[in-house]
């Protein structure tokens, strides 16, 4: 199933630049619904690929109770491919924690991720994973969840359940620590927020050590529930041992049950 392109994200605070997603792909839960789980495609991608790979993929019955949303980033020039236009999350020119930061498409992207995960039930549990760029964009939502907002301060509006990023780096990690120390209330949310980080140490894209940083400062800022997985020969894509890591700790952070009915 999929949905038809949306506009500007409520979370940008003025409509300087358009941002325009492209087509929303959903895989329905195959038991029952639990859980909503946003996935983020790579710089480049769109999420057809990934509804697809998810569609086919030998889920446990546990990950079948899971609705998987795989949104379509916005066409825009990015910096890191000399101005060349691509779907990308937000702007970039250096895959890695280091890097200068785009702020507004950030935040635009993460409003864009917030409000497909307005409208699930109250029930429902719900997170945020993705693969490189998506996964930077997930972390991104995760320090939002933390903060209380977006970094243009408007306030972040979904409870998060889970974050998972493969490949990825962590998007404004020198202002995070500031963030956190905001508030008791922001400590206690980045405390309580599982977070799952999978890299390879042959990724030749999103080096492993940046990968390696971002797990070191998110643990360093207070978000406790935070497990770095190695993966030795891995490059820039994932793999079935990878898959089913994210599977099972999934399973265990959701408290998914694996019943059909």
């Amino acid at each position: 199933m999929s949905y038809g392109s949306s506009s500007l994200a409520s979370g940008a605070k003025t409509a300087a630049r358009p941002f325009e997603y492209g087509r929303t792909h959903v895989v329905r839960p195959k038991g029952r619904h639990q859980a909503t789980i946003v996935w983020l495609h790579g710089l480049g991608d769109n999420g057809a690929s990934w509804s697809q790979l998810l569609e086919t993929l030998p889920l446990p019955n546990s990950l079948m109770q899971i609705k998987w949303i795989c949104p379509t980033a916005p066409t825009r020039p990015v910096a890191v491919f000399g101005g060349f236009p691509c779907t990308a999350w937000f702007d970039v020119g250096d895959l890695s924690e280091d890097g200068p930061d785009d702020v507004e498409g950030m935040d635009a992207s993460a409003a864009h991720v917030a409000n497909l995960l307005s409208t699930e039930p109250a029930d429902i549990k719900i997170g945020v994973g993705g693969f490189s760029m998506g996964a930077a964009t997930a972390l991104y939502s995760a320090t939002c969840f933390a903060h209380g907002k977006y970094g243009n301060g408007n306030p972040y509006p979904v409870n998060l359940s889970a974050i998972v990023g493969l490949s990825g780096w962590l998007p404004c990690s020198r202002s995070l620590k500031n963030k956190v120390e905001s508030s008791q209330a922001a400590a206690r949310r980045a405390a309580s927020l599982p977070l799952l980080l999978c890299h390879g140490r042959g990724d030749e894209v999103v080096l492993y050590k940046h990968g390696e940083k971002s797990a070191e400062v998110l643990r360093s800022t207070n978000f406790q529930s935070c497990t770095f997985k190695t993966y030795n020969g891995l490059g820039h894509y994932t793999i079935p041992e990878e898959m089913e890591d994210v599977c099972k700790w999934l399973t265990a952070t959701l408290g998914l049950d694996g019943s059909r009915s």
